[in-house]
């Protein structure tokens, strides 16, 4: 997947250009991913080699993520193949995309859980694709960046680990923001075919890690919680930003 031949961002294709001239966007029109990619370039850990393939595997993942949050027809999906296409989270059922959509998208099919309803900070069940945008893109109004941290093995398998990282600057149900930096790391396993499209993706990864740091914050009254999210910039993008 080569994105040097399209204008706009670095990290991800398929979000400019006369391929996506009929594209249908969630938001109305591609997402813009310069506050993240700065978040991500100020502090990532490792910086690949351009053509790499640590490279070309960080950004199908980026890029993958970006169609999956923000292109509203699973047909306009070019990392993916939408009718074949499965995801696995910690050896959960696999769900097709279909199934992902009915879930709420990707942060809710991401954060599967079978703990008991009274234990979950956050319950998947119980919110919207919106919701959870909200939610998130709230709690981290810099965006969620994501880096791959190394190729265990090259296509058609690729087997790689990543870290996610952000700083929680506005509130998470009912939790303070903290200031602090929230990170968690997991292994993935991509099938892809030899255009590198992506046919079956297996995620491994402790969703408590990501769900601990952000109840950290005191306890608001719904009063202090409406006001820190009314005053959180990200709701003046409605685009919000992931990875």
């Amino acid at each position: 997947m080569d994105s040097s031949s399209e204008v706009g961002d670095k990290y991800r294709s398929f979000m400019y250009g006369e391929g996506e001239k009929n594209t249908q966007w969630v938001f109305g029109a591609p997402p813009n991913y310069d506050v993240v990619n700065k978040l991500f370039e100020e502090g990532r850990t490792k910086v690949w080699p351009p053509g790499s393939l640590e490279e070309k595997v960080q950004n199908l993942v980026k890029t993958m993520e970006m169609e999956l949050f923000h292109k509203a027809n699973p047909d306009d999906y070019k990392s993916l193949y939408p009718k074949r296409f499965t995801m696995t989270v910690n050896e959960r059922k696999p769900l097709t995309l279909q199934e992902i959509r009915q879930m709420g998208g990707g942060y809710n099919a991401f954060l599967q859980t079978s703990l008991p309803e009274e234990m979950r900070s956050y319950d998947p069940a119980k919110e919207t694709a919106e919701s959870a945008n909200s939610t998130f893109t709230t709690a981290f109004p810099r965006g969620f960046a994501l880096e791959v941290l190394q190729v265990y093995s090259g296509p058609p398998v690729i087997v790689y680990k990543f870290r996610h990282w952000a700083y929680m600057e506005g509130p998470f149900k009912g939790h303070a923001p903290t200031g602090e930096l929230v990170e968690f790391f997991g292994v993935a396993v991509f099938e892809v075919d030899e255009q590198m499209k992506i046919i079956k993706i297996e995620f491994f990864y402790d969703r408590g890690e990501l769900l601990s740091a952000l109840m950290k914050g005191a306890k608001l009254d719904s009063s202090a919680s409406e006001e820190l999210c009314m005053s959180c910039p990200v709701l003046r993008n409605a685009g919000g930003q992931k990875t």
